[in-house]
């Protein structure tokens, strides 16, 4: 039976990861799939893997990803949130340096709601004074 050494939750706009940490190699698993194959952009994968570069962590453990809602930049950020709280439930003093890198905060910007006699959020109905 394989152990999970840590787990965290990542959340991003409208997207939740769960992220377990297993003894390994360094292989990703999101959903399923290989990082690469879940998120075809490079800039995602880099994203992702950055809490694991900063903590010099990268070929220590196997990471399980389990993603759910939201776009596939939401999905990504939620990753990396999640990684970074995992890392941090293993070892304690891995907080100031994702602290310092901005990894820890949520990134809390959501989508504005559309408001009744507009048009979207902010944009208007074409004003006619004749």
């Amino acid at each position: 039976m394989i152990k999970n050494l840590a787990h965290g939750t990542g959340r991003r706009k409208t997207a939740t990861a769960r992220v377990y940490l297993r003894q390994g190699k360094g292989e990703i698993v999101v959903n399923g799939k290989a990082i690469s194959e879940f998120f075809p952009i490079e800039q995602q994968v880099t994203m992702i893997k950055e809490p694991l570069v900063v903590t010099d962590a990268a070929d220590k453990y196997d990471i399980l990803i389990t993603v759910r809602g939201g776009g596939i930049t939401g999905q990504a950020g939620a990753c990396r949130h999640g990684i970074s709280r995992a890392l941090i439930e293993l070892d304690e003093t891995n907080r100031p340096t994702l602290k310092a890198n901005g990894f820890l905060t949520r990134d809390s910007r959501m989508v504005e709601r559309k408001k009744y006699g507009q048009k979207g959020a902010r944009r208007k109905f074409q004003f006619s004074k004749r």
